[in-house]
Order: structure tokens, then C-alpha cells, then sequence
């Protein structure tokens, strides 16, 4: 097959794009330096690179402004998968129109290569943010709150992020954040079932546990909310709420575990701020706040000094809730303490027995020696 051409340049079949475009392209008239044209946009610069697509800054030529151009990185040679998961992507963010929300402009092919270009953040992600440690806890509440209004937006639009994590957030000059990175969108109508039951995708420290458990069916709009609540975990503690030293362990805490209380890591941190991130954070998505609209409203009591809807759970509960989700394992901790109990009360108790025992047979003893010896007959012999 031979090579195919963009906009002049030669680039093998099935080769990415160079990740430098000063290493090769056409010779922009005027200008002595090399710069690689990809259709209407002269890219810049790559800027991210994930498992399926590369990200460059470009420039839009026909209207003179600069974007994020999105690809797949396998090019021609991309599943059929691949390719609709990357066009569920583009339509998910592009049928949002929302000021917290990365927005999409074009979407499209050009020689083979399937693409989308949407707005330029210029700024950094969350995670840097996170990377430095933990947020003032009222920063990190307006945040989340700011992040959690763009969700709650998605959600009415009938569209499911399923990846919300820091990275997937940037933070633009203003310092507001921008929802990106749909690639694991669903559509609460008309879902393409492209995720199998079973395949679990996604961000294992802040995903939800039925995320975790692979359970497709069951995720909805409560995953989001659960990832909202781990991305305000980030915040205030510098840490996500599960992290371990390889995936397989991070997905079963997911599942079975309960996060570290945010105020373990953070003391300074209020029991209300850390109720309301706990409370996203529940197993049970039906405990979790029922919409992410709930959530705006309840960061927005909490931000505005009023008291918040939502209780703290304690060690009893929490410990209940345990022994729910454990039933075998809580079987036989019962069982052990119950010995341990036996063993410490039990064990005294035979003691006491036997000391009672002992002393009531010393007591016999001298009684009987005195009478003896009071007997005048007996004392004669």
C-alpha cells in the first residue's frame, strides 16, 4: 500500500504523527522552519498521550485559533472498537454546552485519520494541584462544587462520565475547572454496550466499587457522584481514598474496604466537609447522595455556613456495615472474640472456683483440728 500524504507531507502507512512537529513537514512560506499540517491545523505541539489517542496543541488555520486536536494513535490501523469508542467520545462531549465542560468544535476524518478538536485549556490539570498536597478545605469544596455543577449538567443531558478523576479536570487561567475526556462516556439511553459485564475501565482510585466489580448494568448516574466524592478525598488529603502498591490491590480495597477518615490525614479538616466527601464515597450507591445536584447543594450549605443534610457515620455503623458486606469473615470474628471472651471471663472464673474451693477445704481442716483438741478424752491420749 503506498504511503499517504498530509497536507504535503509523507507519512508511512500505519506511522503516528511525530510527537515533535519541528522533525519533519512541509516549509511554511515565509517562515525557515519545518511545521507539520494536519488538514486546517498546523500542530504545535503534542501535549498528552494516553492508550488510545494522542493530544496537540494546534492552531485552526481558516479561523485563526488555537485548540487541542485529539487523534486516535493507532491511525488506520485502529479496531472498529477503537474507532467508535473514540466517536462516542467526541458526540458524549460535543452535545454538551457547558461552561465547566471542555467544548468540542469539529469532528471528523481526514485522510483516514479520525479526529476531533475542542477548546485549548491553558493552564494545568488537577492532579498537579493534588501532587502538591492538600487544598484549604474551602477551596477544595468550591472546586468540587464547580466540578460537580458541570456533572450534574452532563447528567441531565443523559450522558455518564464514568472517569472522573483529577486528571480529567483542567484548571484554566481563571482558575475555574474544565470536565475533559469523555472516552468512557455512557449514555443512559441508547448505549452502544460497548463495555462488556465483566471488563472494567477506568481509573481504579477513584473508581466506584460497582465499577470495580466490572457490574455494567448497575453503573449510573451514583458512579459519577462516588468520583466527585474521590476527587474531594484528593483534595483535602493529598491522596486518593485507595491506593495500593499494584491495581489488583487498589480495585479489592475499592471493593471491600473502607477509605482512611479524611481528618485521620488532614486534622484540620471539619467533621462536616468530611461527612459530605465520606457520604459520596459510600458502598452502597444508594446511600450516596441521590443526584449530583444534591451535592452542589450541599457544598453550598457547607460553604456558606449553614448546616448540612447529611450525617456523620459511627464506628458502630460503620462497623455494621462491614459485617453486611462480610458476612463469613464477621462470622468468624465473632467467633474469635467470643473465644477470647470465654478464655478472659471463663478463665477467672474457674480460678475463683477453685481458690473458693481451696480455701472453703482450709477452712474444714482447722475446724476439725479444734474440736479434736478441745475433746478432753482425745487430748488425754
Amino acid at each position: 500500500m503506498p504511503p499517504r500524504t498530509v497536507a504535503g507531507d509523507t507519512i508511512e502507512e500505519g506511522a503516528t504523527l511525530p510527537e515533535d512537529p519541528d522533525q519533519g513537514g512541509t516549509t511554511k512560506p515565509g517562515v525557515g522552519t519545518r511545521v507539520k499540517y494536519f488538514g486546517d491545523y498546523e500542530l504545535l505541539k503534542e501535549i498528552a498521550r494516553g492508550g488510545m489517542g494522542v493530544v496537540y496543541k494546534a492552531r485552526q488555520t481558516k479561523l485563526n485559533r488555537i485548540v487541542a486536536l485529539k487523534m486516535i494513535l493507532a491511525g488506520q490501523l485502529a479496531s472498529p472498537e477503537a474507532v467508535q469508542r473514540f466517536y462516542i467520545e467526541a458526540e458524549a462531549a460535543a452535545s454538551l454546552e457547558h461552561p465547566g465542560i471542555v467544548p468540542i468544535y469539529e469532528v471528523g476524518q481526514h485522510e483516514d485519520q479520525h479526529f476531533f478538536s475542542m477548546g485549548f485549556i491553558e493552564g494545568e490539570s488537577l492532579d498537579a494541584r493534588v501532587k502538591e498536597g492538600p487544598m484549604l478545605p474551602r477551596e477544595a469544596a468550591a472546586i468540587t462544587q464547580q466540578i460537580s455543577e458541570a456533572i450534574a449538567y452532563a447528567h441531565a443531558q443523559g450522558v455518564i462520565h464514568r472517569d472522573l478523576k483529577p486528571a480529567n479536570i483542567l484548571i484554566d487561567a481563571s482558575g475555574d475547572p474544565k470536565v475533559t475526556d469523555f472516552g468512557l462516556a455512557k449514555k443512559t439511553e441508547g448505549d452502544s454496550g460497548l463495555t462488556g459485564t465483566g471488563q472494567i475501565l477506568g481509573t481504579p482510585g477513584y473508581m466506584p466499587p460497582e465499577q470495580a466489580s466490572g457490574e455494567t448494568d448497575t453503573i449510573g448516574p451514583a458512579a459519577d457522584i462516588y468520583s466527585l466524592g474521590a476527587i474531594l478525598y484528593a483534595l483535602l488529603t493529598g491522596r486518593p481514598p485507595f491506593q495500593s502498591a499494584n491495581v489488583m490491590d487498589t480495585l479489592v480495597a475499592v471493593k471491600e474496604q473502607e477509605p482512611v477518615a479524611p481528618r485521620q490525614l488532614n486534622p484540620g479538616l471539619d467533621q462536616d466537609l468530611e461527612t459530605i466527601c465520606l457520604k459520596c464515597l459510600e458502598k452502597d450507591a444508594g446511600r450516596r447522595y441521590a443526584t449530583a445536584d444534591e451535592l452542589v447543594a450541599e457544598l453550598g450549605r457547607y460553604l456558606n455556613g449553614e448546616p448540612i443534610h447529611a450525617r456523620p457515620i459511627g464506628k458502630f455503623e460503620r462497623g455494621w456495615r462491614w459485617c453486611k458486606r462480610k458476612p463469613a469473615l464477621a462470622g468468624l470474628s465473632a467467633l474469635a472474640v467470643l473465644l477470647l471472651l470465654t478464655l478472659g471471663i471463663g478463665g477467672p472464673l474457674v480460678a475463683l472456683q477453685q481458690s473458693a474451693l481451696t480455701e472453703q477445704a482450709r477452712s474444714g481442716r482447722a475446724r476439725h483440728q479444734t474440736v479434736t483438741a478441745d475433746e478432753p478424752g482425745l487430748a488425754l491420749k
